[in-house]
């Protein structure tokens, strides 16, 4: 009984996780729309790509926890994009701050 409703709870909380993701891509679209030229939100920019990808993990690990899709390449591509988008956001923002220490 107890194993049955575990993929089940997994789908639900998947779910919940996309709702939350979407409402921070609803944010972080707000955000770019504010200042687009402005150089200091230039790492936000690639985090917003980074909100957009997880959004992506998240609806392929609901689609896997309903067992409606799986795909073992995509399980480990899109993580690994996400990755690199954090660690482009992190040395965008370490020069920004190296610059305004000069």
């Amino acid at each position: 009984m107890a194993h049955e409703l575990i993929p089940f709870i997994e789908g639900v909380l998947k779910i919940s996780n996309i709702i939350l993701a979407l409402i921070a891509i609803i944010i972080s679209v707000s955000m770019f729309a504010l200042r687009t030229k402005e150089e200091t939100l230039r790492p936000w920019k690639v985090l917003i790509f980074v909100v957009i990808f997880f959004a992506i993990q998240e609806i392929l690990g609901a689609l896997r926890a309903f067992q409606i899709y799986e795909s073992p390449f995509l399980t480990h591509i899109v993580p690994t994009i996400i990755l690199g988008l954090m660690i482009r956001a992190l040395i965008l923002q370490q020069n920004l701050n190296l610059l305004k220490k000069k």
